[in-house]
C-alpha cells in the first residue's frame, strides 16, 4: 500500500509538471500587455513604422513608395556615376548644383531593380516602366503612408503560440524588413506577444525604452507627425541641416576676407559687378566693404536653427546684398570657405580662401 501512495504521488506531481510547462510561457501567463493582433492600430503603426522608405533616393527616381537597389549607374549632366551607397546621393547634387542656370538631368543606366514599399523587387528595364511604378505613389506634396519619425532598434524577438496556449515558435526580428514581414504574418498565428522590453529611436536621436503594447502604440503615434520626413523633391533643403549661428560666428572670426563668388537678383547675375569687393562679417554684426579705396560700412545678424536661418544684411550704399537671406549651406574644404545664402529664386554666395 505504502508503495502505490508514493507512486500515485509521483505521478499527481508528473502530471502537475507537465501542464505547468505546456502553459509556461516566461510572462507568468498574463500576456494582455505584450500581445498583438492582426489589423490591430498598433500592427497598422508598426507596419507603417517597418515600410521601405523610399524618399532617399528622390534625386534619381523622384518616388517616395520607392528605392532604386544599390548600385546603379547614372549619368548626370554628362558625368557617369556609378552610386554604390547613400552618400552617392551627395555627388549626384553637387554636380547638379555647380549652375543655376543649366538644364539638369540624371539618366538611368537600366536595367535597374526597384524595392517597393512592402520590400518585394521588380526588374526595370525603361523610363516608361519606372514611370508606371511611380504613378502609384503619393504627389511630392502629399503625406505618404511610412511613418519614418520613429524607428525599431533592433533585433526584437516575438513568441507564438498554439491555440492550446503552448509556446512554438520565438521569431527574432533584425530589420524592418523582417518587421514588416512579421506584421503582415500576424493572421497565420493563434497567439503571439513582443518581447518587452524594447527600444525605439525618435528622430533626434534619443531612445525611448517601451514595455507593454500599449505604451508602443502611444510613443508610434507621438512621433508620428514630430519630424520632417522631407519626402518632396527639393534636394537642396536639407543641406544645413547641422548648421547653426555658432558655425557662422566661428567661420566670419576665421575668415576674414570674402569675395562675392555668385549674386543672382531677379534673374539678374550681378556678381561680376562686384569683383574685387572684400567682405568682412565682425563679431559685433558689423560688416565693412573694401573695393580699393573706397568703404562701405552695414550690419549683419543671424537667427534660427539648421535649415532655417535668416542672416539680415544690410549694407548703406550696396542695396544688391540688403534682405533677409536664409543660410542654404556652408561648405569647407581645405584652403576653401564658401557661405551660401537664398532668397526665393535669389542667390547670394560669399567665399574666402581661409
Amino acid at each position: 500500500m505504502k508503495t502505490l501512495k508514493i507512486t500515485l504521488f509521483l505521478l499527481v506531481g508528473l502530471l502537475i509538471s507537465i501542464t505547468s510547462c505546456d502553459t509556461d510561457d516566461g510572462l507568468n501567463n498574463d500576456r494582455t500587455d505584450a500581445t498583438i493582433t492582426a489589423n490591430s492600430n498598433v500592427a497598422l503603426l508598426m507596419s507603417k513604422t517597418a515600410t521601405n522608405d523610399g524618399s532617399a533616393d528622390n534625386i534619381i527616381d523622384s518616388a517616395n513608395c520607392l528605392s532604386v537597389q544599390l548600385p546603379v549607374t547614372v549619368t548626370v549632366n554628362g558625368t557617369t556615376l556609378i552610386i554604390d551607397d547613400e552618400d552617392g546621393y551627395e555627388d549626384i547634387e553637387d554636380i547638379i548644383d555647380l549652375f543655376d542656370d543649366d538644364v539638369d538631368s540624371v539618366v538611368i543606366s537600366y536595367p535597374i531593380t526597384v524595392i517597393l514599399a512592402d520590400y518585394s523587387t521588380v526588374t526595370v528595364n525603361s523610363d516608361t516602366e519606372l514611370a508606371t511604378l511611380t504613378a502609384t505613389c503619393t504627389d511630392e506634396n502629399d503625406d505618404d503612408d511610412d511613418i519614418e519619425c520613429i524607428d525599431f532598434q533592433y533585433p526584437i524577438t516575438a513568441s507564438v503560440f498554439d491555440t492550446n496556449n503552448v509556446l512554438v515558435n520565438t521569431i527574432t526580428i533584425n530589420n524592418d524588413n523582417d518587421m514588416y514581414d512579421f506584421i503582415d504574418d500576424l493572421e497565420e498565428f493563434a497567439s503571439v506577444t513582443i518581447n518587452f522590453p524594447i527600444t525605439v529611436i525618435l528622430a533626434d536621436g534619443t531612445t525611448q525604452t517601451v514595455t507593454t503594447i500599449q505604451e508602443l502604440e502611444n510613443a508610434i503615434e507621438t512621433a508620428e507627425d514630430s519630424c520632417d520626413e522631407d519626402d518632396d523633391y527639393d534636394y537642396d533643403d536639407d543641406d544645413c541641416d547641422t548648421c547653426t549661428t555658432a558655425d557662422l560666428d566661428r567661420i566670419f572670426a576665421a575668415c576674414l576676407q570674402f569675395e562675392v563668388d555668385d549674386l543672382t537678383r531677379n534673374d539678374t547675375d550681378l556678381e561680376d559687378n562686384y569683383a574685387g569687393y572684400v567682405f568682412t562679417f565682425n563679431n559685433d554684426g558689423t560688416i565693412t566693404v573694401v573695393e580699393n579705396t573706397t568703404t562701405w560700412n552695414g550690419s549683419w545678424s543671424a537667427s534660427g536653427t539648421a535649415n532655417d536661418i535668416d542672416i539680415i544684411i544690410n549694407i548703406n550704399g550696396l542695396p544688391d546684398f540688403n534682405a533677409s537671406w536664409n543660410l542654404h549651406e556652408i561648405e569647407q574644404e581645405l584652403g576653401e570657405t564658401e557661405v551660401e545664402l537664398r532668397l526665393g529664386d535669389d542667390r547670394l554666395s560669399f567665399e574666402s580662401d581661409c
